[in-house]
């Protein structure tokens, strides 16, 4: 392969060059991992992650770009200004390539295509409560006023999909895991997602509905995709390779929304991920600070929701694809090609003559023992401490350079239209 100003120029061996590579015989070449969903919560809430932290994990997992989710930091990306204020948090931070979503919530509608204009990749959007009071969610017919917006000028509406008539409060200081999933049973997401099918086909909107917990809202979606409803959907690493049964009581490390639900579940769940039902698998890293999970008390009402993982998908999704006979042709496809290519980042996500020479150099027989302290995530707290996973990244490189991070960062602000 050859590799020119950042770009893949050949596929052939053999062509000569001002430099070689050579790999060992141990790991093999991936493109870099797309990760649209990642919640970096700068600025605002630095103190919970930050772009720094979140790109050198990112980095050290073989993710090569992210996208940033327009919640969590503090402004929310919900109007132009506030996307500016973000890109001037990042600006000199970024070890990896950067883009950013924008937010939909009841009072921005007008504010929608300016920044579309402005280069965000898309818009996210909440139905139930989004655990930050600067996010609030939309109701359904606010819902179907933003699809209306949003298909108006060809963007792309990700939706968290639980109906907040289907939720209830998680009992106070409880620490019964059974109990907090209970809290937020399959039907609310199933209501949600059936909401969100019916809005995007009357209004053609494109719509990606993000972190799909539940088997039981896959046959709504294939039956989407037959009738050409423009709704497209994702699942995370932690609903395939979780499950309910082996979350103890009080690890709220294990809290997120919507839950981790049976070992039934995640296989079908894996059986809808094989079929193309769901398209691709990405973290929702979503970190805070060790105190805001309530670890001392093992409360779930009180923790917060969310799982960092960014810097372990791949070994995580990996682990257990090939359990299940599935292999890196197909991982990549699912966190890098398939990523991209909802984002619409052109030139990302595949090893292919014209794309960005974005590479993820993994040992995949290779194996290790979870350690949160050797986390480049800025706070240790994991669901897979101690656990052992298969697949060791050796190296990341983004635009044919190998990614330092105790370097100056490299890696560029992504607009729409872009790479």
């Amino acid at each position: 392969m050859s590799v020119a100003s950042g770009r893949i120029v050949g596929l052939d061996d053999g062509v000569p060059g001002e430099e070689e590579v050579r790999l060992g015989d141990d790991v093999v070449l991936l493109p870099g991992l797309v990760d649209t969903h990642v919640h970096v919560n700068e600025p605002g809430r630095s103190e919970w992650e930050g772009f720094a932290h979140a790109t050198r994990a990112a980095a050290a997992g073989g993710v090569t770009t992210i996208v940033d989710m327009p919640l969590n930091s503090v402004p929310a990306t919900v109007d132009v200004e506030a996307l500016e204020t973000k890109r001037l948090a990042a600006a000199g931070q970024c070890h990896v390539d950067v883009g950013f979503w924008g937010g939909a919530v009841p009072s921005n509608l007008h504010e929608l295509p300016r920044l579309w204009d402005a280069g965000v990749f898309g818009f996210k959007c909440f139905l139930a409560d989004s655990g930050v009071e600067e996010f609030p969610a939309l109701d359904e017919g606010r819902l179907e006023d933003v699809m209306e917006q949003v298909s108006s000028f060809g963007g792309l509406l990700l939706v968290h999909a639980e109906d907040p008539d289907a939720v209830s409060p998680c009992p106070a200081g409880g620490t019964r895991y059974d109990d907090f999933l209970a809290s937020r049973p399959d039907a609310s997401e199933v209501s949600a997602v059936s909401a969100v099918v019916g809005a995007a086909r009357r209004t053609g909107c494109r719509a990606h509905v993000v972190h799909v917990s539940t088997a039981r809202a896959l046959p709504l979606l294939a039956a989407a995709h037959s009738a050409g409803v423009p709704v497209t959907a994702e699942t995370c690493p932690h609903y395939l390779a979780l499950s309910a049964e082996e979350v103890p009581d009080g690890a709220t490390e294990y809290k997120c929304c919507p839950p981790i639900r049976d070992a039934v579940n995640r296989e079908l769940l894996w059986a809808g991920l094989a079929g193309g039902t769901l398209g691709c698998v990405v973290s929702d890293h979503s970190p805070c600070t060790p105190e805001l999970k309530a670890l001392d008390t093992g409360a779930f009402a009180d923790a917060w929701g969310g799982i960092s993982s960014l810097q372990l998908a791949l070994p995580v999704v990996w682990t257990e694809a090939r359990r299940r006979g599935h292999g890196l042709v197909d991982v990549a496809r699912w966190m890098a090609a398939g990523p991209a290519d909802r984002a619409g980042l052109r030139h990302k996500g595949r090893i292919a003559v014209g794309n960005d020479a974005d590479f993820c150099v993994l040992a995949p027989e290779e194996t290790f023992v979870v350690d949160p302290s050797r986390l480049a995530h800025r706070s240790p707290v994991t669901p897979y401490a101690g656990r052992e996973l298969a697949g060791v990244v050796r190296g990341t490189w983004l635009d044919g350079r190998p990614v330092d991070t105790d370097g100056p960062p490299l890696g560029r602000l992504l607009r729409r239209g872009g790479s």
